[in-house]
């Protein structure tokens, strides 16, 4: 994983060389080394150090200016609503890829000798390359989550869990998450001690203190949906949560109270639907397969609201008649009584079956 003591030799250097306030950070603003601080520092500055990653808001306002893929130095003007001073973002870059950024408070010496800058560029390029080995650590390590997350445990006897980097002293969490179509490069952005495959879905082992971190990282990357399972504290049991993951991914996609990130804890009877196979869900998607469209909707949001009318009616956007209307015509067609509690039980999971299928 990062070598520290070598990024922080390197900043060090940076910022003796150049009189300036110098830290670098990884692709997604968490802080790896800084250096000696010069002169005046900003509100930004302390709270990357002090919280070890900068805040959303400034992320955004930096990548405005298009630093994730700038090929050298991007200057930055102050703002003093964000209480941000002028900067200077040099990406590191290795290969046409963007692995992380060396941060520069704009000294005097940066704004009157531009070419001070051209002093520091082999320790850039030194950094971009540490930075680049790690990824590509990270995805060689990344290849043994297949057989650590299979449900055969013949495959899971020959994966090792001592994995270096990854946190095994606590609880770890798997989660899943849907790539979409155009792939960005969002492994890169996990902190340290998460290990990432890439695959349909993206499988990932992390400690459980970041899983939700970490989900909401990619699911906010890919714009799709992700599914985090419960945690575990061997390593050994990753598969049953990662089992828990995917069914949870499952059920974000197709339930828009539980999307976009859905934890396995919180599904409560989702959980049991989630766990079914193929022809159990068709076998209970049974019992609601004469309602068309509508009809399902209207019934599925009137039982969503546990029976009360007025609630159902005003989320449809329809009168209270229409929605007495709709649900007898749906029992006639279903042969089911809804103010019957097993008939009703029977629809509604027919209903949610549906919607998994």
């Amino acid at each position: 994983m990062h070598n520290t003591a070598d990024l922080q030799e390197i900043v060090d250097e940076i910022a003796a060389r150049l009189g300036a306030s110098a830290t670098l950070e990884d692709r997604s603003f968490r802080l790896l080394a800084y250096g000696a601080q010069h002169g005046d520092i900003d509100t930004v500055r302390q709270e990357s150090i002090l919280r070890r990653r900068a805040t959303g808001e400034v992320r955004d306002y930096f990548e405005r200016y298009g630093i994730a893929r700038a090929a050298g130095p991007v200057r930055i003007p102050a703002d003093a609503e964000l209480g941000v001073l002028a900067r200077v973002c040099w990406p590191l870059r290795h290969g046409d890829v963007t692995y992380g950024y060396l941060w520069l408070l704009d000294s005097g010496a940066l704004t009157h000798d531009p070419a001070a800058l051209d002093s520091v560029a082999p320790l850039v390029a030194r950094a971009a390359a540490e930075l680049a080995q790690e990824a590509r650590s990270r995805q060689d390590l990344g290849r043994g989550l297949l057989a650590l997350f299979s449900s055969d445990p013949a495959e899971r006897a020959g994966a090792s869990i001592e994995v270096p980097g990854l946190v095994t002293t606590g609880p770890v969490t798997a989660v899943a998450v849907r790539e979409s179509a155009e792939r960005v490069a969002a492994l890169w952005t996990l902190p340290r001690g998460v290990l990432a495959r890439t695959g349909s879905p993206v499988a990932v082992l992390a400690p459980a203190h970041l899983a939700g971190e970490v989900a909401q990282t990619l699911q906010s990357a890919y714009g799709t949906a992700a599914g985090i399972g419960a945690p575990r504290t061997d390593p050994a049991d990753a598969w049953l949560s990662w089992r828990e993951a995917r069914q949870a991914l499952r059920v974000a996609e197709h339930f828009p109270r539980h999307a976009p990130v859905a934890r396995w804890k919180d599904l409560g009877a989702y959980r049991l639907l989630a766990r079914l196979a193929g022809p159990d869900l068709r076998e209970l998607a049974g019992e609601t397969a004469s309602l068309d469209a509508e009809l399902a909707e209207t019934v599925e949001v009137y039982l969503d609201h546990g029976g009360h009318a007025q609630k159902a009616a005003a989320e449809l956007g329809i009168h209270r008649q229409t929605l007495y209307y709709r649900l007898g015509k749906a029992e006639r067609l279903t042969h089911k009584d809804l103010s019957d509690g097993d008939d009703r039980l029977a629809v509604h999971l027919g209903l949610k079956a549906a919607r998994l299928l």
